[in-house]
């Protein structure tokens, strides 16, 4: 049993792996990956159709989504229910909430996407996909991954914020700090010899904590 579950674990997908291939039937008709291959995309699954906390999770991520795509970030949600009952899930969420859902939602009945990418913790349920969030660059790979158990509804700024920080850190080679939000300052990369250690301390261009810590405002 214990050999079974390290195989199950090194087989989930990884950041930094190219993101797994596939074609899939949605509310918007058949997608494969590689048709975002230019954008970003956050890949997220969820439990089941009408069900509260996914229902929220819904409104949510739509609410979002047109500053996603600011960010030239596309959504793709994706749960093992039927086409159908995608369909009238969405129909019901714009009737009852007022919000219409824009982006396509896979129909995953052969669970063929939901294994390939991890979306399935047997110890939380055998049937329903978690609530699992893939954040995937312009050039297909995985650069995010969040989790969130059933019971509990998805931080949307949160995702927000890491597809911005993602794309802030790629563009000016540095990385984010704790708690990071546009406009504040970034981490800059710690000298890698002892002189320019020296000369970062030094530095009156950005903030300097110590040599090895040391941050600054984006132009």
């Amino acid at each position: 049993m214990e050999s079974e579950n390290v195989t199950n674990v090194n087989s989930l997908p990884r950041i930094g792996d190219d993101a797994p291939q596939f074609e899939a039937n949605t509310t918007h008709g058949s997608i494969k990956l590689e048709d975002y291959t230019g954008n970003w995309l956050v890949l997220f699954s969820h439990p089941a159709d009408f069900t509260p906390v996914c229902t929220t999770e819904f409104v949510a991520f739509q609410n979002i989504y047109p500053q996603l795509r600011k960010l030239n970030t596309e959504l793709l949600g994706l749960s093992v229910d039927s086409l159908p009952a995608h369909i009238a899930w969405v129909r019901n969420i714009q009737e009852k909430s007022g919000v219409k859902i824009e982006f396509p939602v896979i129909a995953d009945l052969t669970r063929d996407v939901a294994m390939k990418y991890g979306m399935i913790h047997p110890n939380e349920s055998s049937t329903e996909t978690n609530r699992a969030v893939f954040v995937i660059d312009d050039k297909q790979v995985i650069r995010g991954i969040i989790y969130y158990p059933l019971n509990v509804g998805r931080n949307m700024d949160e995702i927000l914020r890491l597809v911005t920080a993602l794309q802030t850190a790629d563009e000016h080679k540095v990385s984010l700090p704790a708690d990071w939000n546009p406009g504040d300052k970034v981490v800059v990369p710690p000298p890698a010899t002892q002189q320019l250690a020296e000369e970062r301390v030094n530095d009156e261009e950005v903030e300097v904590t110590d040599w090895y810590l040391s941050k600054k405002a984006l132009k």
